[in-house]
């Protein structure tokens, strides 16, 4: 499985909308169900918003969702610092995220 991390900062004035937009590509996850993908989003204090992508082969499942597609759409005007996006290896993993064989815990 491929991990990235991508984090970013948010003005002010759109945090409740990015964590709107957010919340639905988590509902539209969970309608989709893709198991070539883990997701994971944190938003910290700081209004920086923290994304750990897993995914198999290929990102689609999640990049081809519509709800991905508008949280994606004015992502630039919503940012208040740059998107900074690097690969990750997993080093450490008391159950924050499933094995491959395992189900992702509750």
């Amino acid at each position: 499985m491929t991990y990235n991390l991508i984090r970013y900062g948010v003005k002010d004035a759109a945090i409740t909308e990015n964590r709107a937009l957010v919340a639905k590509v988590f509902e539209a996850l969970d309608e989709t169900q893709p198991q070539s993908v883990r997701y994971l989003v944190l938003e910290l204090e700081s209004g920086e918003f923290v994304h750990l992508v897993g995914y198999d082969k290929d990102s689609s499942a999640l990049t081809e969702l519509d709800a991905f597609k508008a949280f994606g759409a004015n992502h630039a005007e919503r940012r208040s610092t740059p998107l900074a996006r690097s690969p990750a290896k997993i080093v450490g993993n008391y159950r924050m995220l499933a094995k491959a064989d395992e189900a992702v815990p509750a």
